[in-house]
């Protein structure tokens, strides 16, 4: 796994399971490999992962089975999906509508565009 610099690994790592959930690869319900599993298979440190699964846990996506690892949570996919809408809404949306303001784009320009972008 390839690592950018603006984010921590083990929050890189988080968004690379959940996009693993997102794509089907681990349904819900599903076990996840073990956290040393994880680890060997992108060449990271045990503590990296753990951390990534606790955060996971913490979002709702991952649950933990005590004796049997980690599993993914029933609602994972909308778990995801709204966490990385709300992201998107406050991060680079309000970025874009700011950009649009300043540029002096009006509602109905950008409806337009948006409509569109759509067909």
């Amino acid at each position: 796994m390839i690592f950018k610099e603006k984010l921590s690994i083990y929050l890189q790592i988080a968004e690379r399971i959940s996009d693993e959930i997102l794509a089907g690869a681990y349904s819900p319900g599903s076990r996840v490999p073990s956290v040393r599993e994880y680890a060997v298979m992108i060449e990271v440190n045990l503590n990296t992962v753990m951390r990534s699964y606790d955060t996971l846990q913490s979002w709702g996506i991952l649950e933990m089975k005590r004796g049997l690892g980690y599993f993914v949570a029933d609602d994972a996919v909308s778990t995801i999906l709204s966490r990385r809408r709300e992201a998107f809404i406050s991060t680079q949306a309000a970025e874009f509508f700011e950009t649009a303001r300043s540029l002096g784009v009006t509602p109905d320009e950008l409806a337009e565009m948006y409509k569109r972008f759509l067909k």
